[in-house]
């Protein structure tokens, strides 16, 4: 009987989830905090950006051949806490493409082998690419990064256009990069993190070791396969609750059959 209200509380969370990705982007943006490695994709070249992006530390590391203990921590705990939590309701990137994915338009849903190439970017982006041939190689991650461009490159070369003073444009690679995204993210639900982030492919391999997780119950399962069309991102919920794929936006709870989990909660 406990079933209808739990249900009736997710439900609330979901309505308020803008609000609250809302709300920690004033955190990612706030410019009076003290400086640390944030849990989320953000660009530390925004000019109002104090957290600084773990992914570009982890890479800045690695062509320096040294560990970032700090970075490969809070990502860590993070996931081992929420696991990809972090994606559907505190990123501020993720919060940029599901404002645009309200844009009315054909949405294009990827095939499930799609999501491996976060790994590839993770492993040749991140790692391999600066440790080996450096952070000048145009393939290093945050040369290449769509965030680091509209979050960082855009407003400095707005700022010195206005100031008058020399511009620092970013390469022609960088800006075309940007636009495919712009566009894309108009046709493909998330594509950043569907496709290419290297964060959230991390988050994604904790979402089966987390302390909260997603738990279905094929009891109350109909077979109506509301889950699976209610996940943009190309998981199948009833079938894989904790998918590495999934954001854990939470809008398969919907179908009452999946519901949030903790292994903090005693079993019944």
């Amino acid at each position: 009987m406990a079933e209808k209200p739990n249900l009736a509380r997710t439900l609330r969370w979901l309505k308020a989830r803008p609000w609250i990705q809302a709300g920690f982007l004033v955190v990612w943006l706030e410019p009076y905090m003290f400086r640390f490695c944030g849990p989320v994709f953000h660009c530390y070249a925004c000019p109002l950006a104090t957290f600084a992006c773990p992914i570009g530390i982890i890479a800045n590391f690695s062509y320096f051949h040294l560990i970032p203990f700090m970075a490969i921590g809070t990502i860590l705990v993070v996931g081992a806490a929420v696991g990809a939590v972090i994606c559907g309701w505190v990123c501020p990137f993720g919060f940029l493409q599901d404002l645009a994915a309200r844009v009315r338009t054909p949405k294009l849903r990827l095939p499930y082998w799609a999501g491996y190439t976060r790994y590839a970017v993770l492993v040749g982006l991140v790692l391999l690419v600066p440790f080996f041939l450096g952070e000048s190689h145009p393939l290093f991650i945050c040369r290449v990064c769509p965030a680091g461009a509209l979050e960082g490159a855009v407003p400095n070369v707005v700022k010195s256009a206005i100031a008058g003073t020399a511009i620092a444009w970013p390469s022609a690679a960088k800006f075309v990069i940007l636009g495919a995204f712009l566009v894309g993210m108009f046709f493909v639900w998330r594509p950043w993190c569907t496709l290419f982030c290297p964060l959230g492919a991390i988050y994604g391999l904790s979402n089966h070791l987390s302390v909260f997780f997603l738990k279905f119950h094929p009891n109350r399962c109909t077979d109506c396969l509301a889950c699976r069309n209610m996940c943009h991102y190309g998981a199948s919920p009833g079938k894989r609750a904790n998918d590495p794929r999934c954001i854990r936006c939470l809008e398969c709870t919907r179908c009452g059959a999946i519901e949030v989990a903790s292994v903090l909660k005693p079993k019944a």
